[in-house]
């Protein structure tokens, strides 16, 4: 007897085992932290792969902006040129005739290019060679090389685009590094949005379920009680309504639920369709920063202060280019070095003879009926809107930090004030359907306000928790630095090379 307890008792265990397992593979669910929420998004999400695009793209034309102030080395050919015609000529008795042709020509420049940035001008050093073949001709081959030659072509009042460059290029590849982290961190206050949205979604359904049990039960004591005459109809009708609605709350939740975890897995590009259990932040480290503080970082640290100061150069450029475009101009074009021709390919770079050339070049602008001077004009008033308002933009961005700090320093007793909302509410609650049980308190309404109340403090508890890391995100974002471990926030190049 002993054995067959013993036999049937293990084959108990393992078919409930068994069945465990098959519920298990068939609702095996990931549980995941707002941390690794953000980590995934940081990954794959559509936001994370648009930003590091957007950045690489900046990177590669901060590079092309280098490499063009680097000297090229360019070389230009015509390998042959071939040319077969019949032309008209003169005989000597003053008749017209026709004569047939063939010219073969080829030729090639190789050229040291290198912009000169302070000046705005250009330096080249060339060598070029070319050859003909004139069947016509008694000698018909014939060469020309330039062995040598610098040149130089420089304008002296003309705009230098190079110079404001100089100035510009550096300042927005440092902005895009600098708007990048804060992509990322803007990454972190979506994915915080999207977790937590999600998280009071599940919040919500438990709710309901919770309330329909509850619900269920006063509604089957309720029935009992009417039968005995112990509460009023209305009672009883008020308690059967709030079941139905507990159902309907249920339906509710789910759909709400089913549509936040789609938002939630597709903004994180998971595409699995393992449903996500979220798991509440716990354990906060709470702490304080100095508002001054923050908005020194936020100056020295933020993209908004490179942006202010680009747009400033680039209206400085503006006008610059408006008062010495379309005035008084010269060019100097200056070209040393050495040349020769000969029959022969050797005979073209024997003896080489000197060659020197200069030419000044004037633009003298007479009448123009105060084009020019209108151009300035505009240019100049843009760069005072440009000024004003920057300076008011930096005056709202230093207030935005300061105020957002001050924020994140009540969030502290925020938490502490909605943890404890929710414990009392819930004692609450308890304590009423306790004594509505044993028929202390006949009131209803008194019983729907105590459930009221307990739903509201457990949502505001997990709206207070969202508050107080999006506030945390959002500082980091504008001042990029974690002030929980004291250092500025990673940017590390080599991974968008």
């Amino acid at each position: 007897m002993k054995l067959f307890v013993k036999h049937a008792s293990l084959v108990f265990f393992i078919t409930l085992f068994t069945s465990f397992q098959c519920a298990w593979g068939q609702y095996q669910m990931r549980k995941l932290t707002l941390l690794e929420s953000i980590e995934i998004s940081k990954a794959q999400s559509p936001d994370a792969l648009n930003a590091k695009q957007t950045f690489r793209k900046s990177y590669w034309e901060f590079r092309s902006y280098k490499a063009s102030n680097l000297p090229s080395l360019g070389l230009t050919s015509t390998l042959p040129n071939i040319t077969q015609s019949i032309s008209p000529y003169l005989n000597p008795d003053g008749s017209q005739g026709y004569v047939s042709s063939k010219y073969i020509s080829a030729q090639a420049n190789l050229a040291l290019t290198q912009k000169i940035g302070i000046t705005g001008g250009t330096i080249s050093v060339n060598s070029y060679l070319s050859g003909v073949n004139n069947a016509n001709m008694e000698n018909p081959k014939s060469f020309l090389s330039y062995p040598v030659n610098v040149e130089l072509y420089q304008p002296i009042f003309t705009y230098n685009p190079y110079r404001w460059d100089k100035k510009i290029k550096p300042l927005k590849f440092s902005l895009a590094k600098r708007k990048y982290i804060e992509d990322i961190e803007q990454i972190c206050i979506t994915t915080t949005n999207h977790f937590f949205t999600l998280l009071q979604a599940q919040v919500e359904k438990k709710i309901a379920l919770t309330n329909l049990s509850n619900y269920d039960t006063l509604y089957r004591i309720a029935k009992g009680r009417y039968q005995l005459g112990k509460i009023a109809e209305n009672d009883l009708l008020q308690l059967e309504l709030n079941f139905l609605k507990a159902q309907a709350a249920v339906e509710n939740a789910e759909l709400a639920l089913d549509n936040a975890q789609f938002r939630f897995k597709s903004f994180l590009r998971i595409q699995d369709s393992v449903p996500i259990v979220l798991l509440p932040p716990g354990n906060i480290h709470f702490f304080k920063i100095n508002p001054d503080n923050a908005v020194s970082l936020a100056n020295e640290n933020s993209s908004n202060t490179l942006d202010f100061k680009r747009r400033l150069l680039e209206a400085a450029s503006a006008v610059n280019y408006a008062k010495l475009t379309g005035r008084f101009d010269a060019q100097i074009h200056a070209l040393i070095g050495l040349q020769q021709s000969g029959p022969t390919l050797p005979d073209a770079y024997l003896n080489p003879l000197d060659q020197r050339q200069i030419s000044v070049g004037l633009t003298i602008p007479i009448v123009d009926w105060g084009v020019a001077r209108g151009q300035i004009k505009v240019a100049q008033s843009q760069e005072e809107i440009v000024k004003n308002s920057v300076e008011q933009e930096i005056i709202d961005f230093q207030r935005n930090v300061y105020l957002k700090v001050i924020e994140f320093n009540m969030q502290q007793n925020q938490l502490k004030i909605a943890a404890k909302s929710d414990t009392v509410a819930r004692k609450s609650y308890e304590v009423t359907k306790g004594r509505y049980l044993i028929g202390k308190i006949n009131s209803i309404l008194d019983l729907n306000n105590a459930q009221i109340e307990t739903d509201n403090s457990q949502k505001n508890y997990y709206y207070a928790l969202q508050t107080f890391w999006r506030s945390y995100y959002e500082i980091r974002k504008m001042t990029l630095f974690d002030f929980l471990t004291s250092t500025p926030l990673p940017f590390d190049l080599r991974d968008f090379k």
